[in-house]
């Protein structure tokens, strides 16, 4: 889905309710026994291990003179459009299998974020008597209504979720797969009836360390980030797989007129970055390997492991199960470990964001995501140290609820 803010390493403070930020230890690490664990958010920042060993691979060097101009190429449809990283774009699909790339247009954006936006204005009939509804299934991502709604648009409106949807009308679907925040595959589920229907497809897990690849893609308008792919969420880079060449047209001029294009500086960095991708990916065979996916898929496993060993010492806590699906890109069949762990409380804990909270652990609950408050969103691509210390905490809390039967 969209990036999102950098997560903090907080410390609770017994006189004041606000939270802030740790200080070093003289071992180098900032958390201690009373820091607080902010798991709201979906920094990648498990990937900076990964990125220090491959050294200066994805180094960029801009030297002063470079990228003075707005312009790229006035005669290309996305006239900001690095072609460096459209190839690597192209590339990287074709290496992976998860999307096709044939006939399409590439629209480069900063994130997904302004990507949805450009979308939802590129697809909204302009001359309709009422904004055009717009749904997704719930849980659904938590920033959707907010993005959704935030311009106030007479072209759009957020209408919540996608089940039982009805209304007369233009509408538009978006359809989250792998889906923020259950990690479940998805498809469209709305009825066309009699309203005109058109689709947004958030593609941003549908990479290789989180779920098996089964097919490429193929839809109207597919969106997809560097923050899930490599990890390189401060770059603010996203982008597009457009069908239709008026949406993409559409698409690049919101862009144009939101902020006269995308810095060149960090789509170089993209288009290297996805170049080193892609190239470890052709000797994914290799025992010296330096394929991020396979490096990403082995974390994810170790990590999902071990949240699932504490969570099945008692039944306070469930998870969702996903099943074995062949992955086309591993040439195995392999089960999904999403970025993000969808976590209920069951017996009698009513708000289990708010109990995890007591816990010193910040996540996001499922009221964010339309659902109940006994549901909670946990990120899983923090680093060691806090994926470490959460693992610590609710296996604590697990042992006090086999003994106080919570």
């Amino acid at each position: 889905m969209f990036g999102t803010e950098k997560a903090r390493v907080v410390k609770s403070s017994s006189s004041s309710p606000g939270l802030v930020q740790s200080e070093p230890r003289e071992n180098g690490t900032t958390l201690s026994s009373h820091s607080v664990i902010n798991l709201d958010h979906g920094d990648p920042t498990m990937y900076e291990t990964y990125w220090q060993r491959m050294g200066d691979k994805c180094t960029v060097v801009i030297t002063g003179s470079q990228s003075l101009s707005y312009f790229v190429n006035m005669k290309n449809l996305c006239w900001f459009l690095q072609p460096e990283l459209e190839e690597s774009i192209k590339r990287l699909h074709r290496v992976v299998g998860n999307a096709v790339t044939k006939d399409y247009h590439v629209v480069v954006g900063t994130g997904s974020t302004q990507l949805f936006q450009a979308a939802l204005y590129a697809i909204s009939p302009s001359d309709a008597p009422e904004p055009a509804s717009v749904v997704c299934a719930v849980p659904y991502y938590s920033l959707y209504a907010d993005v959704t709604d935030f311009l106030r648009s007479g072209l759009y409106k957020w209408e919540g979720d996608a089940h039982g949807f009805d209304k007369d009308g233009a509408y538009i679907e978006l359809v989250t797969s792998p889906n923020n925040p259950d990690g479940t595959t998805r498809e469209a589920i709305v009825e066309p009836g009699g309203g005109e229907g058109k689709l947004i497809h958030d593609l941003a897990y549908y990479w290789p360390n989180f779920t098996p690849i089964t097919k490429p893609a193929d839809h109207d308008i597919m969106l997809f980030t560097a923050s899930k792919c490599s990890g390189h969420a401060g770059s603010r880079i996203g982008w597009a797989l457009v069908k239709d060449e008026d949406v993409a047209k559409k698409m690049s001029k919101f862009i144009e007129l939101n902020t006269i294009g995308v810095s060149k500086e960090s789509q170089l960095r993209a288009a290297k970055v996805l170049g080193v991708i892609a190239d470890g990916c052709q000797y994914c065979d290799s025992l010296d390997s330096d394929d991020v996916f396979k490096y990403g898929k082995l974390i994810m496993s170790e990590r999902w492991k071990k949240l699932r060993d504490v969570v099945g010492q008692s039944d306070l806590f469930s998870l969702p199960v996903y099943p074995k699906e062949y992955c086309n890109f591993m040439g195995k069949f392999t089960t999904s470990n999403p970025a993000f762990a969808w976590m209920k409380c069951n017996r009698l804990v009513e708000d289990c964001a708010e109990f995890l909270r007591g816990h010193k652990i910040l996540t996001r609950s499922g009221v964010r995501f339309g659902v109940d408050s006994k549901h909670v969103r946990v990120s899983m691509v923090s680093n060691d140290e806090e994926f470490d210390l959460f693992i610590e905490r609710l296996q604590a809390i697990q042992e006090i609820s086999n003994g106080y039967h919570i």
